[in-house]
């Protein structure tokens, strides 16, 4: 796990670190130590620590214009443990919201595992974002179902044209606009 980076392509656009409104700005990487980890596994240091204990992150894009984020994920996601909805509401998604972000893109191909807990804080993002919406890309196909089990995905829009998008060949603003002319298809926007 230590070889997997967030995804770079499009640092001459966006980095979080140098964002004023990111959650993440200011944050200074150790290029020299692994100083990340999921168990017993090392994470590369570009991952970004919100709180978690397993699951980590990288914003790798956001447009305070359009209102969108693309935000990826690495790790074992797990609310039954870790409450790690609750800690990623609060110090990630809480302070996106604030800078009126209401369009996420979650890019999960990279979470292995998902263990649920209750669906309060799906819900309480998807009430808080009125007009918007969560969309999650390429998550695993048992992480998916394990959402679904739970009917999380009344909040998450998964699977189907999502999992097809060829993200890292496009843009973001490319990206944004196939989820959000599909999701306004689906849901009749």
């Amino acid at each position: 796990m230590h070889e997997i980076e967030p995804f770079y392509n499009w640092r001459h656009d966006y980095i979080a670190a140098e964002d004023k409104k990111s959650p993440f700005y200011g944050t200074i990487y150790n290029e020299f130590e692994f100083d990340k980890q999921v168990y017993n596994y090392l994470l590369h240091p570009q991952w970004d620590d919100f709180g978690s204990q397993t699951l980590y992150l990288k914003v790798l894009f956001a447009d305070y214009d359009k209102h969108y984020a693309i935000i990826e994920f690495i790790g074992e996601w797990n609310d039954a443990l870790y409450n790690d909805i609750m800690v990623l509401k609060r110090e990630v998604i809480d302070l996106m919201i604030q800078e009126g972000i209401t369009k996420f893109i979650i890019i999960g191909e990279n979470v292995l595992n998902f263990h649920s807990s209750d669906d309060s804080y799906y819900e309480e993002w998807f009430h808080d974002i009125e007009d918007g919406w969560i969309a999650a890309l390429h998550f695993r196909d048992h992480v998916v179902e394990e959402f679904q089990s739970q009917n999380i995905d009344y909040y998450i829009n998964f699977g189907g044209y999502l999992n097809e998008i060829p993200w890292r060949t496009l843009k973001p603003i490319q990206l944004f606009h196939h989820v959000e002319q599909y999701l306004q298809r689906r849901l009749g926007m």
